[in-house]
C-alpha cells in the first residue's frame, strides 16, 4: 500500500465529515476532499516534506471550497447584471425541527468555517489561523460570534458567556 493510499484510508471519512459540516453539502464535501487527494497524488514527491498530511489535505480542501464560493458569487453577480433574477428565500428552520446542520448553514460562512474547524476538526486557534490565513484574533472573534449566532438558532443552547451571573450582596 502506498503512502497516499494509507493516508486516504486513515483520513478520508474524517475529512469528508469536516468538509460536510463546513459546506453543508455532502456531494461537495466528497468532491473537494477527492480533489485534495488528487492534488496530493499530482505532487512530485507525494507527501514528502509535509509533516501532517491530513492538515495539508484539509487546508487544500478548504481552499478549494473557498475558491468555488468566490466563483459562484462572481457568477451570481454576472447573472444579476444580465437579467433580473428572482430570489427565493426559504423561511428559517422552525424551532421544532432545528438541527445543527441547518443552523450552521444559516450563519455567515466566515463563522461556519472557524466553528467547523474548531469543533469538528478539533483544530486550535493557531491551526485555524494558519489554515484560513487570518490572524488568531480574527479566529477568536469569529468563534465567539459564530457561537452566539448558533445559540440564536438552536433551542436550549447557551454560549459560555451566556451563563447566569450570580449577584453578590454585601452587607
Amino acid at each position: 500500500m502506498s503512502e497516499l493510499e494509507g493516508v486516504y484510508h486513515a483520513c478520508y471519512r474524517r475529512l469528508v465529515t469536516q468538509l460536510y459540516a463546513f459546506t453543508t453539502d455532502l456531494t461537495e464535501a466528497q468532491d473537494v476532499v477527492q480533489e485534495a487527494f488528487a492534488r496530493a497524488a499530482a505532487r512530485p514527491g507525494g507527501f514528502t516534506g509535509i509533516d501532517n498530511p491530513e492538515a495539508w489535505l484539509r487546508t487544500v480542501a478548504v481552499n478549494v471550497v473557498r475558491r468555488r464560493w468566490r466563483r459562484r458569487k462572481l457568477l451570481d453577480l454576472i447573472l444579476l447584471r444580465e437579467r433580473a433574477v428572482q430570489r427565493h428565500v426559504d423561511a428559517g428552520p422552525s424551532p421544532e425541527r432545528t438541527d445543527l446542520t441547518e443552523a450552521l448553514d444559516a450563519i455567515p460562512r466566515t463563522y461556519r468555517e472557524v466553528i467547523v474547524l474548531h469543533y469538528y476538526a478539533d483544530l486550535s486557534v493557531e491551526e485555524i489561523s494558519a489554515t484560513l490565513g487570518v490572524p488568531g484574533g480574527t479566529v477568536k472573534s469569529r468563534l465567539s460570534r459564530g457561537r452566539a449566532a448558533l445559540a440564536e438558532r438552536l433551542p436550549g443552547y447557551r454560549t459560555p458567556t451566556s451563563a447566569p451571573v450570580k449577584e453578590v450582596r454585601h452587607g
